[in-house]
């Protein structure tokens, strides 16, 4: 017999893992909406936000500032440096390769993912880093279920930015002229659309959404530290090919359901096989939902409607 409390339990651990992989998979989706190109230093992308916010966090530490302060300073410092990695990536890495065959962008992506995890090792060590709580850590009971106040404070910010985009895709003009990009570059360019100042605004945008999912994230786990981007920037990626890769509401509804299939999948599989397959084994559904997709459904959920591409 289920037990309702440990169901919605895990029912809202899946929805906050899953809000953090939809804000991730919203920035690879993007991008491959407009330039077919699959960013695997998006990861990395995540993890400078954290290593930057964690930083800052240190600094101020001993301030005397109150916590959630703290974390918004945190985050208003982790944008920006994020943003500029981004466009410094896209205009050094991508832009020379736009018209190369796609396996040329793609050996890129990997090795520019390799150089950031490189630097980022040197400039803040090896070591783990701990993100010291900033938020109350009185948990709030819902309905039988547990949830720590940072966990809440992840849901409310990824409901909102990912809000927000949608409503920046479809009722502004930058959005505007992002479908266009996305639907036929040439003749977007024909009708006054700069495509690189589409494509920079692309990657600055998807690279503060990471900014920001890298800082919930070291702030939920408490600790940040070079490699920290690799795995969630995989099941990212997993998420908008199980949505449907260039379509927006297919990354949100595939990063939330590859949080739940996570969350349940360790909660329920893992008592049945001893823990065998449970939460110290929880990325193996991730890479089982990527295969089953590929095979069974290569265009995601969502398929690729190409007028809600962006």
């Amino acid at each position: 017999m289920i037990n309702l409390d440990i169901l919605l339990q895990q029912i809202l651990n899946g929805l906050v893992l899953g809000s953090v992989y939809a804000l991730v998979a919203l920035g690879y989706t993007m991008v491959y909406g407009i330039l077919q190109l699959i960013n695997f230093a998006h990861g990395d992308v995540l993890m400078v936000g954290a290593m930057v916010g964690v930083t800052v966090v240190s600094l101020l530490s001993k301030s005397g500032l109150p916590g959630p302060v703290i974390l918004l300073i945190a985050l208003a410092a982790a944008i920006p440096v994020c943003v500029l990695l981004s466009l410094f990536i896209e205009r050094v890495a991508y832009r020379p390769l736009r018209n190369a065959p796609r396996l040329a962008p793609l050996i890129t992506a990997i090795g520019v993912s390799i150089v950031i995890q490189t630097v980022a090792m040197i400039l803040w060590k090896p070591n783990p880093i701990v993100f010291p709580d900033l938020l109350p850590t009185e948990p709030v009971h819902i309905l039988g279920a547990v949830l720590a106040p940072k966990q809440i404070l992840i849901l409310v910010v990824s409901s909102l930015m990912m809000g927000g985009l949608i409503l920046l895709v479809n009722k502004t003009r930058l959005g505007r002229a992002m479908r266009a990009t996305a639907e036929n570059p040439r003749i977007a360019g024909l009708m006054g659309v700069n495509a690189n100042q589409v494509i920079a605004a692309t990657f600055a945008i998807g690279a503060a959404l990471a900014a920001v999912a890298g800082v919930l994230v070291a702030m939920n786990y408490n600790i940040a530290q070079f490699s920290m981007g690799f795995i969630p920037g995989l099941k990212a990626f997993t998420a908008a090919v199980l949505g449907g890769i260039g379509n927006l509401a297919g990354a949100m509804i595939g990063g939330l359901l590859l949080g739940l299939i996570e969350s349940l999948g360790a909660g329920y599989i893992g008592d049945l096989t001893g823990d065998f397959l449970g939460s110290h084994y929880q990325d193996i559904f991730a890479f089982v939902v990527l295969i089953l997709v590929l095979v069974f459904r290569p265009s995601g959920i969502m398929g690729e409607r190409v007028a809600d591409r962006a």
